[in-house]
């Protein structure tokens, strides 16, 4: 069972933005990937499972990161998965210990993680902060330039 359907598409740059203008309140999580890369679908089984669990908390989409080059060169998305986080429309940073605090990059390794990071994401934005210091233990963090291979 591919759990990427479980989860929402956007599939352009206007469904992106609109998704960005328009949620209110909820972290916005958007999955930058692709649907046959099986680091992603790693990532949306996690995502899928969780999503009813958060949804006072997070709004969680996939992207094809094929599909909206303009975000992909923003983000500067190298590496599939990249999960990017925003709040009532600001991008939220998160210090994860590497010198990227624009994107999660790679799976996370169990539910709880993502869980965590997404209750300190929304706390601090709640708080008005734009970046938070990521729960994960550093252990658990993708060391990416040895496991992903480019977009």
């Amino acid at each position: 069972m591919i759990m990427s359907f479980l989860l929402p598409k956007l599939s352009s740059k206007r469904d992106v933005d609109h998704a960005i203008k328009t949620t209110a309140e909820v972290v916005l999580v958007l999955r930058f990937g692709r649907d046959d890369d099986s680091v992603c679908l790693q990532l949306d089984d996690i995502l899928a499972k969780t999503s009813h669990d958060l949804s006072k908390m997070a709004a969680i989409y996939i992207v094809d990161v094929d599909k909206v080059p303009v975000y992909r060169q923003y983000f500067d998305i190298s590496y599939i998965p990249s999960t990017v986080f925003f709040f009532n429309g600001q991008h939220m940073k998160v210090d994860y210990g590497s010198p990227d605090h624009t994107k999660f990059v790679g799976s996370f390794k169990t539910k709880q993680d993502f869980i965590d990071l997404i209750e300190v994401i929304y706390r601090g934005a709640m708080r008005g902060k734009l970046i938070v210091q990521s729960p994960i233990d550093p252990k658990n963090i993708p060391k990416y330039d040895l496991l992903y291979q480019g977009v």
